[in-house]
């Protein structure tokens, strides 16, 4: 008897074990969702945009730009996320039949238009998953939008990203560990 006792035990166990993995893989799919950001892009002496600042943020999407005007004085002014979605859709619209600069195989260190700089950006955020990934599967794409962001936060995503590539489990340890036996029971 004390053998089925101890057996009920193991099968808790593994039954809270199981729970908890679900739990926490469920955890980890929330965090890759796409989430609205609040950025700062700035002019550069060249006419192009990159963006210097990064944020997610709980509300909508939303954008400081910050630009020169005419006596070289920096002025910023606020970009709500209509205006935002706006722009990104004409310039999402431009990739379809490659006439947009996210998609051009130009040097892509001296930054992109306004409205390039806002897809590469924030394109999954503003037109959605599908886009946002279709987008991604574009080498030339990527690659521009990796190089327009310059903020902390998108050097600090890419880092994250790289070492989940890794596999790694809840641990730290790598899942390819060795098993071991062991038994329960008396």
């Amino acid at each position: 008897m004390r053998h089925i006792s101890s057996l009920k035990g193991g099968v808790a166990l593994g039954s809270a074990g199981v729970v908890m993995m679900s739990v926490l893989s469920g955890c980890t799919s929330q965090q890759q969702e796409p989430q609205n950001r609040y950025l700062v892009i700035e002019q550069q002496a060249n006419g192009k945009y990159i963006v210097v600042e990064e944020m997610p943020t709980e509300g909508p999407n939303r954008a400081i730009i910050r630009e020169k005007d005419e006596n070289g004085n920096t002025v910023e002014r606020f970009m709500n996320e209509d205006e935002m979605r706006a722009m990104a859709e004409q310039e999402y619209l431009k990739t379809l039949d490659g006439s947009s600069e996210a998609v051009s195989s130009s040097d892509s260190s001296a930054g992109m238009g306004l409205a390039s700089t806002i897809l590469a950006v924030a394109a999954g955020a503003l037109l959605g998953n599908i886009i946002g990934n279709a987008l991604m599967n574009n080498k030339n794409f990527a690659s521009r939008s990796a190089s327009v962001n310059k903020s902390a936060y998108s050097r600090s995503a890419a880092a994250r990203a790289s070492s989940a590539s890794g596999k790694k489990s809840f641990f730290g340890s790598s899942t390819a560990s060795t098993s071991r036996t062991s038994t329960y029971g008396g």
